[in-house]
C-alpha cells in the first residue's frame, strides 16, 4: 500500500523495517505530466525482493515526472530518504533516475548508487558519488525509438569517467541486445519484461550482494 511522502509524492514498501533499504526512483520525459510507478523498478523490486529478504525496498512516485522539473523529483526522493529509518541506503535510479540518484547520494548513509540505462547529463555533479560505489547498467541497443524514449549509453559514458576521474569507486556494464527500458506496463497493468530483463535483474543482484556485505 501507497503513503504520502512530505514532499506530496508517494511511495510503497516492499519488505520493509530492515536496517538496510534500497530507495527505487523512476526516470521521467520531457511533458510536464504526473508521476506514475515505474515499470522497470516494479518489475525488478517483485523480481529481487525475495531474494533479498533482508533488504527493504521503497518504491517512490514522483508528483511530475518529468526532467523539466528535475527539481521537484530531487525533492520527492529526498523526501523518501526522510522516510526510511535505515541505518544503511542505496539507490536504485532509472533512466532520469539515474541523476535524481545521484543529485540525492550526499546523504551519509548513501553507500551504492545503481544507475540503469541512466541519464547522466553533462552539468550533472558526480561530488556527491564521493566515497560511494556507483555501479551503471546501460542496454547496447538504447536509443530514442517513437514507441519508447532512450538514453545513449554515450551520456552515461561521460558520467562514468568523471565520477571515475574524481577516484569514486565506479562501474560501467553493457548489456548486448538490451533496449532502454527493463520492463513496460501492459494496458491491463501488468508489468511485460522486456528482452534482456533477467540479466538486468542478475547485474542488479549482483551489486545488492555487494551492499549486503
Amino acid at each position: 500500500m501507497s503513503f504520502e511522502l512530505a514532499s506530496g509524492a508517494e511511495a510503497r514498501w516492499t519488505n520493509p523495517g530492515h536496517p538496510r533499504a534500497v530507495v527505487c526512483v523512476d526516470g521521467g520525459t520531457a511533458a510536464e505530466v504526473p508521476g506514475t510507478w515505474s515499470a522497470s523498478v516494479e518489475w525488478l523490486v517483485r523480481a529481487l525482493a525475495p531474494r533479498f529478504p533482508e533488504l527493504s525496498f521503497l518504491e517512490v512516485r514522483y508528483r511530475v515526472k518529468s526532467w523539466r522539473r528535475l527539481d521537484k523529483c530531487v525533492e520527492d526522493a529526498r523526501a523518501a530518504l526522510a522516510a526510511t529509518d535505515a541505518d544503511e541506503l542505496a539507490l536504485l535510479g532509472f533512466s532520469m533516475g539515474g541523476a535524481v540518484s545521484v543529485h540525492v547520494a550526499g546523504d551519509p548513509r548513501v553507500s551504492t548508487v545503481i544507475a540503469l540505462a541512466p541519464w547522466l547529463y553533462d552539468q550533472l555533479d558526480v561530488t556527491p558519488l564521493d566515497g560511494r560505489r556507483f555501479a551503471i547498467l546501460h542496454g547496447s541497443l538504447d536509443r530514442g525509438l517513437p514507441w519508447i524514449p532512450g538514453v545513449a549509453p554515450e551520456l552515461s559514458r561521460r558520467g562514468f569517467e568523471r565520477a571515475r576521474a574524481r577516484g569514486v569507486d565506479a562501474s560501467r556494464t553493457i548489456i548486448p541486445g538490451a533496449l532502454h527500458p527493463v520492463a513496460l506496463r501492459s494496458p491491463g497493468g501488468r508489468t511485460v519484461p522486456m528482452p534482456r530483463a533477467r540479466r538486468w535483474a542478475g547485474l542488479v543482484a549482483e551489486e545488492l550482494t555487494r551492499f549486503c556485505t
